[in-house]
C-alpha cells in the first residue's frame, strides 16, 4: 500500500442495476432501446469474428477519417476512446487545472470519482434551487471546467451561446462539454471548436448510436489537446478498442438519417410520457436527453423505486440530498412507456390517503 494514497479512500462509480433477468423493463440505465441500424448489424459476421486474431488499428484512422467528415474537422481534431468514461478519465488525469476542477453539485457522479482516483482538488458548484446551471458560477475559475450538457440526472441544457461566456472567461483552462445525451433536443458546442482552443467536447456512441454495449466514445478538440490525450492512451493501452468495435463504429456514422430518426422518436415518446407523469400528479423537469426526473408529491423517491421493482419496471434512484425524492427515467418503446404508466397509476393509487 502506498504510503500516499489509500485506495480504500477512493468511492467508486455505482452504475445502475444490470439484471440478469429479462423479464424487467429496463428504464434505469439511459440505454437506447431500438436496434443500431442494419448496416450496422450486418457487420457481425463470420469474417468478422475471424479477423480479431489481428491487433486493431491503434489509431483508429478510419474511424477518425469518418467522423472528421462528418462533423467537418480534420482527425487530428478527433480523439477515440473505449467509451466517453475513458475520456473522462484522461482529462482529469491529465488537465488538472491550476485550481484543480470544478462541476456541478449534482450531475454524472463518474467526475467526482474521477477527481478522486487522480488526486484532483474539485469543488462541487451547487445548481440552482431549480436545477438549471448558471454560467456565470463558472467565469473566471482557473481550474478544469467539466459540464454535462445536457446535464445528468436533470436533463437540463445550456446553449452554445452560454457557454461561450465560460470558454472566454477561462482561455487558460481545459473546459469540457460532455454531450453525451446532446442528440435529444439540445444544441452542440462543436461548432466553437474554431473559435476556443480550450474547448473539448465529449461524445459516445453509447446513447443516441444505440452501441451501450460496444463501449465507443469520441472527444472533438484542438490538435494538441488531442495529442495529449493520445499520448495518455498509448501509454496505457493503445489497443483499447477492439477492430469490431471500430468497424461498428464506422458503419454507424455513416448510417446518420437512421439514428437522426431514432432520437425524433424518442423525443417524441419523451413528450407524450411527461405529459402522462403530469396527469397523474408528477412535477417533471424539462428534460433534453433520453429521461425524464421526476417525483410525485406524497411518494418518496425510494418507495416509487421500490414499487416500480416489484412491478418489474427498473428506474433509478440517487438518495442523495436535494434529488432524493426524485426518480430518473430512461425513455423506452411506446409500449414500455405505456406499460410504466400503468403501473404508475396503480402505484400513486395505492398510496392516495383516501
Amino acid at each position: 500500500m502506498s504510503r500516499y494514497f489509500s485506495l480504500s479512500q477512493l468511492q467508486p462509480y455505482t452504475p445502475g442495476e444490470q439484471p440478469r433477468s429479462r423479464d424487467y423493463i429496463k428504464l434505469n440505465t439511459n440505454e437506447n432501446p431500438y436496434p443500431p441500424a442494419p448496416a450496422v448489424r450486418n457487420l457481425l459476421n463470420p469474417s468478422a469474428v475471424a479477423d480479431l486474431r489481428l491487433y486493431s488499428d491503434p489509431a483508429c484512422r478510419g474511424l477518425k477519417e469518418k467522423l472528421a467528415g462528418l462533423y467537418g474537422l480534420t482527425p487530428e481534431q478527433i480523439f477515440v476512446a473505449n467509451g466517453s468514461d475513458d475520456i473522462l478519465n484522461f482529462v482529469f488525469w491529465g488537465f488538472p487545472g491550476e485550481k484543480g476542477a470544478v462541476f456541478p453539485d449534482i450531475t454524472y457522479g463518474f467526475y467526482k470519482v474521477f477527481a478522486g482516483l487522480h488526486q484532483v482538488p474539485y469543488r462541487e458548484i451547487p445548481l440552482r434551487a431549480d436545477f438549471s446551471l448558471n454560467p456565470r458560477d463558472y467565469y473566471h475559475q482557473k481550474s478544469l471546467i467539466v459540464i454535462a450538457n445536457p446535464n445528468a440526472p436533470t436533463g437540463l441544457a445550456l446553449t452554445p451561446g452560454e457557454i461561450q461566456g465560460i470558454l472566454d472567461t477561462n482561455q487558460d483552462s481545459l473546459v469540457v462539454i460532455d454531450e453525451a445525451y446532446v442528440d435529444f433536443g439540445a444544441e452542440s458546442c462543436y461548432p466553437l471548436l474554431s473559435q476556443y482552443e480550450n474547448l473539448l467536447v465529449v461524445r459516445t456512441f453509447s446513447k443516441s448510436r444505440c452501441l451501450a454495449g460496444g463501449r465507443l466514445g469520441y472527444a472533438l478538440g484542438n490538435p494538441s489537446v488531442i495529442a495529449d490525450l493520445e499520448r495518455l492512451k498509448f501509454s496505457t493501452n493503445p489497443y483499447a478498442l477492439n477492430r469490431l468495435t471500430l468497424a461498428l463504429g464506422e458503419a454507424t456514422v455513416a448510417e446518420e438519417a437512421y439514428y437522426q430518426k431514432i432520437s425524433r422518436k424518442i423525443q417524441k415518446t419523451r413528450e407524450n410520457t411527461e405529459k402522462a407523469l403530469k396527469s397523474l400528479g408528477f412535477l417533471v423537469i424539462p428534460s433534453l436527453g433520453n429521461f425524464l426526473f421526476a417525483r410525485r408529491p406524497g411518494i418518496s423517491g425510494e418507495n416509487l423505486y421500490q414499487s416500480l421493482k416489484e412491478k418489474a419496471i427498473l428506474v433509478r434512484h440517487f438518495p442523495q440530498e436535494r434529488i432524493g425524492e426524485y426518480v430518473r427515467i430512461t425513455i423506452g418503446t411506446d409500449e414500455q412507456m405505456e406499460k410504466l404508466t400503468a403501473a404508475l397509476e396503480e402505484i400513486c393509487h395505492e398510496n392516495s390517503p383516501d
